[in-house]
């Protein structure tokens, strides 16, 4: 991507509000080859990263937005900026935070208006889970009944340890589902801002009109350089698929083995991670400790989590839409030098679950250590 880019550094005119053709037509082939989506290019709309594209989306769409809690700390924020209404539907630690279709149907039937938008993220941030074919199916029951469209942000996708386990809603709910997805996460190239919508099947002309207005007044397009060099990352590529295969493991191994060791220690509740690079631990088993400790609120456990000689950084409270009493916090697995671990994993990938326990010692030390600095700042929240 990076010659690519440079090889494209001529193509400074303007270009389709969105994306060009070349581009939508191999995000049309990656999609293709990696979900078993068979996409128009007319139906896929490029901006600058996906972000944007929830943005837009959620400006131009009626109804108001249903957001599952624990969530990505970025919808809320993008939703109040619109001043757009919003429902937080919240997830039970007791199915694991999976969305639950009679939970789901239960809660839309007691919300006034015609439409609405469920914020579906597969594999999610901040648990880790990953939605099987026969739930998402069960979702889109609900969502078919109510007229719930889906923005269905799969930015993690090829981040799924086991690809068998990922089905792309635009599989089931083809007609409701606005799929997003980019290259920040599964290629590395966040700084790229580059990503991709692909729309229902339904969609109008004037949805796609309406879009394209939007995009060309807020943005113009997405860098043309940066759109010509990302031709080369949604083209077959053995380099690129090497890359996605070796990240995905790495993500596995360290995740795995990260929410098992924080799950043995005493209070600690912690999801195990399918895909992405983030698991969830709930702490609410300390509310007690915690609460005779001074931290009343979920905002305030990341503030103690963080405190000397703690250092423990994490996502808790508004930022995960928890209510101020539930004690949860979202953990991500990746401090560790992306490039050296990457190369010690081609060299010599581990061959058994003792070699990769070993490969996480060696490679992520600080995050080894995060278990000990857990235990420490439990045994100091029970001090009396």
């Amino acid at each position: 991507m990076v010659t690519a880019l440079a090889e494209s550094a001529n193509q400074g005119h303007y270009s389709a509000a969105e994306g060009i053709l070349e581009l939508r037509q191999a995000i049309a082939g990656f999609n293709k080859r990696h979900f078993g989506l068979d996409v128009d290019p007319n139906r896929i709309v490029v901006g600058p990263g996906t972000k944007d594209l929830l943005n837009t989306l959620i400006n131009i769409i009626k109804g108001g937005v249903i957001i599952p809690s624990p969530s990505w700390i970025g919808y809320r924020p993008q939703i109040i900026l619109t001043d757009k209404h919003f429902h937080t539907f919240h997830l039970k630690p007791e199915h694991n935070y999976r969305i639950q279709p009679d939970d789901l149907d239960e809660f839309v039937s007691r919300i006034e208006g015609e439409q609405h938008m469920l914020v579906l993220n597969n594999p999610h941030n901040p648990t880790g889970i990953v939605y099987s074919r026969q739930e998402l199916e069960k979702i889109s029951e609900v969502c078919r009944k109510h007229n719930i469209l889906v923005l269905a942000d799969e930015i993690y996708a090829l981040d799924t340890y086991d690809m068998n386990d990922f089905t792309s809603m635009g599989l089931v709910y083809p007609e409701g589902s606005f799929i997003t997805n980019g290259l920040s996460k599964d290629r590395s190239a966040g700084g790229y801002r580059l990503g991709s919508c692909i729309l229902p099947t339904v969609t109008t002309e004037k949805l796609f009109n309406d879009f394209k207005k939007v995009a060309a007044t807020v943005y113009t397009n997405v860098s043309t350089p940066t759109q010509y060099a990302a031709i080369k990352a949604y083209e077959p590529n053995d380099e690129i698929e090497d890359y996605i295969n070796t990240t995905r493991q790495i993500h596995r191994i360290m995740g795995h083995y990260l929410s098992d060791e924080w799950n043995k220690v005493d209070g600690i509740k912690a999801t195990r991670p399918d895909g992405a690079f983030y698991f969830f631990a709930d702490f609410n088993e300390l509310k007690p400790d915690l609460k005779r400790k001074g931290v009343t609120t979920s905002n305030q456990l990341g503030e103690s989590l963080l405190s000397c000689p703690h250092h423990l950084g994490t996502v808790t409270g508004d930022a995960c839409m928890l209510d101020p009493d539930d004690y949860g916090a979202r953990i991500a697995f990746v401090d560790y030098d992306g490039k050296k671990t990457f190369d010690n994993y081609k060299q010599n990938p581990p061959k058994s679950s003792s070699d990769e326990i070993e490969f996480v010692k060696q490679n992520s030390p600080m995050m080894v250590k995060s278990t000990d600095a857990l235990k420490g700042w439990i045994d100091f929240i029970k001090q009396t």
